[in-house]
């Protein structure tokens, strides 16, 4: 085998090995957070970021499961028996079993001269999911693991070094998630288009920019009304699931699955934007960013009204103005990003709607998975001349 086909695939697996290095740090910095807010007296502090924990590992796990028992018979072969499988997910372990399983494949096809286009294949597709889970697990747990830590911060006045620990871990796993699920979303285009270093860290800065003072928002206003974050996150997360399901999502196999989808994504929704519906999602991003800047700025107004409630250690007076320049800076990339580094693709009929008479048998034999080509689709539009294609066919099938 070449040696630049075999660096690649090396890279490869060193970034999964990486990836599931950084949610293994980040978990375990939460449960030195949650046993030090025990040994310090906060039981609720250690309560919140428990069940944050518990939440986010249940609906990773979901996930997993009802993908796992959607594949055919016999991709995922061999495997453990479907109790082993059952009893590794009810234990919460069904993504690190997920991480394992996409390492061994990794090294499987690093190690042979020559591997297969079926072993390629489904390395590729056990990556994707793993790309997709991991940043299920970033909005569900890391990013409000890391509001809840900033908001302790902001009301107590000083940070404790688990804290800061806490703080770290979270940013590399949100980095990491962003970057993965980008790299993921380029490997579901039909022409294969290698993933350029300038267009990844562009769309990294525009997403972490932007991503950033809605944290904080929200990390001053559970500072300040504790008792009130919950609700305000409800009553959003409802218009949100609402605003998802009038798009007519069909992620899922079954219909109960497709409302932890849409659930999933209103938690996503709540913190940035994500696109789950095919067309020019140009108008829909707008009215998305225009709805999160409103509320961001009315709670930056509240927290600005109610300023002396905070400690006075805390420089509140200079991270608004800092907040407002990553907002402008990361709307400006977001602009550069979408104006010219997203490419628009010439969508494959069978190798996204489930068309099957325009390649020969050895490749429908191939694991595809149309999970991630579904959103990879929704992210990148189709060329204009193609804008129409008559074709449409099962978008959750897996081969």
């Amino acid at each position: 085998m070449p040696w630049l086909p075999r660096a690649a695939l090396l890279w490869d697996v060193v970034l999964g090995f990486l990836g599931t290095a950084a949610f293994l740090i980040d978990l375990g910095a939460d449960l030195w957070a949650a046993g030090q807010y025990v040994l310090s007296g906060r039981y609720l502090c250690a309560a919140m970021v428990l069940a944050l924990l518990g939440l986010a590992s249940v609906a990773l796990q979901l996930f997993s499961w009802v993908w796992l028992r959607a594949d055919p018979a016999g991709l995922h072969a061999p495997q453990p028996p479907g109790r082993c499988l059952a009893l590794l997910h009810v234990l919460q372990l069904g993504y690190l079993y997920r991480c394992v399983q996409g390492l061994q494949q990794g090294l499987l096809v690093w190690q042979q001269e020559a591997p297969s286009e079926f072993d390629l294949a489904y390395a590729d597709f056990l990556t994707l999911d793993i790309s997709m889970l991991r940043l299920f697990e970033t909005f569900l747990e890391t990013t409000p693991q890391l509001t809840l830590v900033l908001a302790i911060v902001l009301q107590s006045g000083r940070a404790e070094s688990y804290q800061w620990v806490g703080i770290c871990t979270s940013f590399v796993g949100i980095s990491w998630a962003l970057l993965d699920y980008h790299r993921a979303l380029r490997t579901c285009l039909p022409s294969k288009s290698p993933l350029g270093l300038g267009s990844s860290v562009v769309y990294f800065l525009w997403n972490l920019l932007l991503l950033w003072p809605r944290v904080l928002a929200v990390a001053l206003f559970s500072a300040l009304f504790p008792r009130y974050v919950a609700l305000h996150f409800v009553g959003l997360w409802l218009v949100l699931l609402f605003w998802v399901w009038l798009q007519g999502t069909d992620f899922m196999p079954g219909a109960c699955s497709e409302w932890l989808y849409r659930a999933t994504v209103a938690t996503i929704l709540y913190f940035c934007w994500f696109s789950v519906a095919e067309g020019r999602t140009r108008g829909r991003a707008a009215i998305h960013l225009a709805f999160l800047l409103g509320d961001s700025v009315l709670m930056v107004v509240t927290w600005w009204t109610h300023i002396p409630w905070l400690p006075s250690g805390i420089p509140v007076r200079m991270l608004l103005p800092a907040s407002g320049i990553c907002f402008l800076l990361g709307l400006a990339l977001r602009l550069v990003y979408y104006h010219w580094l997203h490419p628009s693709c010439r969508w494959e009929p069978d190798r996204v709607d489930g068309t099957q008479g325009l390649h020969p048998v050895e490749w429908r034999r191939l694991p595809h998975n149309r999970r991630m080509a579904q959103l990879a689709r929704c992210f990148f539009p189709r060329v204009r001349d193609e804008a129409a294609l008559p074709w449409k066919g099962d978008v959750n099938g897996v081969l």
